[in-house]
């Protein structure tokens, strides 16, 4: 071959690489982004937009420019919601049954398995650059479990479930610390004590990666998983400055000021309950002056964390739009599970008293929002984090898309955290693997969402019910019935939803063949997931790890 054909014939290939190259980089353009935040411990009428005292601007705008759901369901508490969060499977079929703690069965190993796959190795395999910022709680004790490990290409955050705001000390749980792990793409990092506080760094190492990844010629999935507001409650000055004095008149007046809220922006329909007043919670009137003082200081602390938060989500905002990358972005938000309820006897994760050495919102101070200020948190619904009563799993959800969603709309929804992962696969054109490295796949339960956030559709047509177990404490939806049995007492309760969110009637007695029906399916759901009777699990007449009880 002649060297003149030589070079034709280089010039001809080298045109089609080009095209090639040019067409994929129009089709990765066309792509969308999709950024999926997730809040830890916050009540459903926390955000501005859902009723909240507390300052959300950016929050709130993302509301206004697009669409809020009524009914969104997550697990109840921490590690399970992120197990269905992160591969659209319920928990027990991911491993993640009960908590990150190994019970010695496939169900409840406590990190998950291969065979459910994430949202970071599908969106991978897509072609997505997959980013994760914040908390991870879905395996830690082999690296093979860490989130490098399982699909995400860059990631900075902790391995376990909660870290002081400031440092990275174990956290003090009487004679056992908790160890603390800060991790940026599989190493620890050791920075300076009280030279940070961790959701600004959430929100700054995910700027980072977008910046990073701008360099890339692929769409993004990033995973924003604050620990803001859980305990410990931490916040820096500046923040609790601006909440003196905003909730001096208590949670009484303050959850009837949300309700109000909540049905004049539409959240709260006209013709639905409110749950009925807790009567574990005092009446703030007859609180002295210094109990008063000392449960304000409380929510001051909370609500700067979570305006924290908010400002962190915008500083991603103005990166997408300096990006001009904001108009082609589906940006979901969510919570974990309701507000934490129980009192401070104990510490949040079962493992003996918490000591306090400092005043509330300082690195010292180990202290939680307690139930009295959950009571508002999850107003209007019943119960706490770790129940299944709508407090306990009931989350605010937004979602904007502004070349997609219409603005300013609020829907029924009814969605749930295992319909996220076929929402986002659909959205981005990927089709979920049978077959990944080798291993067969776990299919996917949930729903996709886009009719209801695209075509106006109202709430998901499931076609089968929802249900939910941990700690033995079990649910199931169908339609407007909710059938509900808190562990130990196994007695089922029967709520009409439609007209009845608050959980104020229970009609089992008068309907007991709704009851038979959703119990029979609750148990063939339970046998086919692999749901084991939490009783099992007792061990020298204690709870287990991460199951402290109310009080």
């Amino acid at each position: 071959m002649n060297t003149k054909l030589k070079n034709i014939l280089l010039s001809f290939l080298l045109s089609g690489t080009a095209c090639i190259y040019k067409l994929n980089a129009q089709n990765n353009a066309s792509k969308p982004n999709i950024i999926l935040i997730l809040v830890d411990d916050m009540g459903y009428s926390d955000l501005g937009n859902y009723g909240s005292e507390i300052s959300t601007p950016n929050l709130d705008r993302l509301a206004k420019e697009g669409t809020r759901l009524r009914e969104f369901y997550n697990n109840s508490i921490c590690a399970p919601t992120r197990a269905s969060l992160l591969t659209g499977q319920y928990q027990h079929k991911a491993g993640v049954g009960f908590f990150d703690v190994n019970l010695g069965l496939p169900a409840y190993q406590g990190y998950l398995n291969k065979e459910s796959l994430t949202l970071g190795e599908v969106f991978r395999s897509g072609g997505y650059s997959t980013l994760l910022s914040g908390k991870w709680h879905v395996g830690s004790e082999d690296q093979a479990q860490w989130p490098n490990q399982r699909g995400f290409d860059k990631f900075y955050g902790i391995l376990k479930g909660a870290s002081n705001y400031f440092d990275t000390k174990p956290l003090p749980f009487g004679k056992t610390p908790y160890p603390v792990k800060l991790i940026r793409n599989n190493e620890e990092l050791h920075p300076k004590d009280d030279s940070y506080y961790f959701t600004d760094e959430i929100g700054n190492n995910a700027v980072t990666f977008l910046d990073e990844q701008n360099k890339e010629n692929k769409p993004f999935f990033l995973y924003l998983a604050f620990t803001a507001p859980h305990w410990p409650l931490q916040a820096k000055p500046v923040d609790i400055a601006k909440y003196r004095g905003k909730f001096d008149q208590g949670w009484d007046v303050l959850r009837e000021k949300r309700i109000e809220k909540l049905k004049a922006n539409g959240i709260l329909p006209p013709n639905q309950t409110v749950s009925a007043r807790d009567p574990e919670v005092p009446e703030w009137s007859k609180l002295t002056y210094d109990e008063k003082q000392f449960w304000k200081a409380k929510m001051e602390v909370y609500a700067a964390m979570v305006d924290n938060m908010d400002q962190n989500v915008g500083k991603v905002l103005n990166k997408l739009k300096e990006l001009k990358k904001d108009k082609n972005t589906l940006i979901i938000f969510i919570s974990d599970n309701g507000a934490q309820g129980g009192f401070n006897t104990y510490n949040p994760l079962g493992r003996g008293l918490v000591r306090n050495d400092g005043p509330v919102g300082s690195s010292g101070s180990f202290d939680y929002q307690e139930q009295n200020w959950a009571y508002l948190s999850n107003t209007p619904l019943q119960d706490y984090k770790n129940n299944m009563h709508e407090g306990g799993f009931s989350s605010p959800f937004i979602a904007w898309y502004p070349s997609k969603i219409k603005a300013g709309r609020i829907d029924k929804g009814t969605g749930h955290i295992i319909d996220l992962a076929p929402t986002f696969y659909e959205l981005a054109g990927i089709e979920y693997p049978k077959v990944l490295n080798g291993i067969n796949s776990n299919p996917l339960p949930g729903k996709s969402l886009l009719p209801v956030l695209f075509d106006n559709v109202s709430e998901v047509n499931r076609g089968a019910p929802l249900f939910w177990e941990r700690a033995g404490n079990r649910a199931v939806r169908e339609g407007k019935w909710k059938l509900v049995s808190i562990y130990p007492s196994y007695q089922w309760e029967l709520y009409n939803l439609e007209t009845d969110r608050g959980e104020t009637t229970n009609v089992a007695a008068q309907n007991p063949g709704i009851v038979n029906d959703l119990s029979a399916k609750y148990f063939d759901w339970a046998d086919k997931t692999g749901v084991v009777e939490y009783s099992k699990f007792k061990q020298k007449g204690e709870l287990i790890p991460g199951s402290a009880p109310k009080k």
